[in-house]
C-alpha cells in the first residue's frame, strides 16, 4: 500500500472521514467521487474522502490520480495487492481522521447524496452509534437466488443476535470511529466485513438506526460470487456471535439433544419393559452433554476475555 499523502501540520482534523473502495470502476468512479464531493460540499461538514484503490488491473488509479486536484479534500491511497473490500474499509477506518467514519461503495448503487443525512442523525442523537441505509429493494445479479439466501442470513442474524435487522449487509453506513475501533480486528477480507461491524454493534448493545433507502442497479462488472460469497456471510455471521456470545449458539442443540436423548430413554424403557438404554440414546444425551460443556466453557472465556 502507498502511503497517505501527507497533510499540513496545521490542517484541522475534518469531522467526517469517507472510506471508498476502489477495484476496476474506471468508468464511473470520476462520476461518483463528484456526486460525494458535491454533497458534502453543500453540507457544510468538514470531511476528507480516501479513494482506495485495491489495486485495479484498469485504469481507476490512473483517474483517481488525474482527477485528484480537482478535489482537495480527496485523497488517493493505493494498494500493492488487491485485498478484498474488507480489507480496504478496515484500513481505511484506522486511517481516518474524522469523528464519524462512512463507507459506501463507487459502483453508483447507492444515493451517496444521502451521507450527510446519515451523519446529521449521528451528529443530532448521541444514543445512536452506527446508522445504516436499509435498501428498499435488491438490483444484485442471480436476483431470484440472492432474495431467499439474503432473507434466510438475515432471519440467522435476527435470532442470534435478539434483535431485527432490516438489511444486514448494506454498504451505506455512519458509525462513530471511537466506537468501531475494538472491532476493527474482526473484519474480514470481504464483502461480509458489513455483516461484522453491524453483529459487532449490536452484539456490545450499541445502538444502530436504520435508514430506507433506495438501491440501483450497479455501474459495471459485479464483484460477488453467489456460492462462496453467501457462504462466507452466514460462516460470519455464525463466527460473530460465536465471539461475542456462544451460548446463543451452543446451548440451543446441545438442550434439544438432550431432552430428545431423555424423551427416547423413556420410549425405551416403556417399550422394551427394562432398564436398557440403546447406544443411540446414550449418544444423543453425551452428545448434548459434551456441547452444552463447550458452551459455558466458550462463554466463560468471553467473560475473562472481556473483563
Amino acid at each position: 500500500m502507498s502511503p497517505v499523502p501527507p497533510l499540513e501540520d496545521d490542517a484541522p482534523a475534518p469531522y467526517v472521514t469517507i472510506v471508498l473502495p476502489c477495484y476496476n470502476e474506471q468508468d464511473h468512479v470520476i462520476d461518483e467521487v463528484a456526486r460525494i464531493s458535491r454533497a458534502m460540499d453543500e453540507s457544510g461538514y468538514s470531511y476528507e474522502l480516501l479513494a482506495i484503490d485495491d489495486f485495479s488491473t484498469d485504469e481507476t488509479l490512473a483517474r483517481l490520480e488525474k482527477a485528484a486536484p480537482e478535489y482537495p479534500n480527496m485523497r488517493v491511497v493505493a494498494f500493492h495487492r488487491n485485498g478484498g473490500s474488507g480489507t480496504v474499509r478496515r484500513i481505511g477506518t484506522q486511517q481516518a481522521r474524522g469523528e464519524i467514519v462512512v463507507w459506501t461503495d463507487a459502483d453508483m448503487t447507492y444515493p451517496n447524496e444521502r451521507i450527510p443525512d446519515l451523519v446529521r442523525l449521528l451528529e443530532t442523537d448521541k444514543s445512536i452509534d452506527q446508522v445504516v441505509g436499509a435498501r428498499t429493494s435488491e438490483q444484485g445479479s442471480h436476483k431470484f437466488l440472492r432474495v431467499p439466501a439474503k432473507w434466510f442470513i438475515r432471519k440467522v442474524a435476527e435470532r442470534l443476535a435478539g434483535t431485527q435487522i432490516p438489511d444486514l449487509n448494506s454498504g451505506l453506513r455512519a458509525f462513530r470511529k471511537s466506537v468501531s475501533l475494538p472491532y476493527l480486528r474482526l473484519l474480514p477480507p470481504g464483502f461480509s466485513c458489513v455483516t461484522t461491524i453491524t453483529l459487532a454493534f449490536l452484539s456490545n448493545q450499541h445502538d444502530i438506526k436504520y435508514v430506507p433507502i433506495e438501491y440501483n442497479k450497479r455501474a459495471g462488472r459485479s464483484k460477488f460470487h453467489f456460492v462462496s460469497d453467501a457462504y462466507r456471510y452466514i460462516l460470519q455471521v455464525l463466527r460473530m456471535v460465536m465471539y461475542f456470545n456462544p451460548l446463543k449458539v451452543l446451548m440451543p442443540p446441545a438442550l434439544w439433544l438432550i431432552v430428545i436423548a431423555l424423551v427416547k430413554g423413556v420410549i425405551d424403557v416403556i417399550r422394551r419393559q427394562d432398564f436398557y438404554l440403546p447406544s443411540n440414546t446414550v449418544m444423543l444425551f453425551l452428545s448434548g452433554l459434551i456441547i452444552g460443556s463447550m458452551a459455558l466453557l466458550a462463554d466463560l472465556i468471553v467473560r475473562s476475555r472481556d473483563g
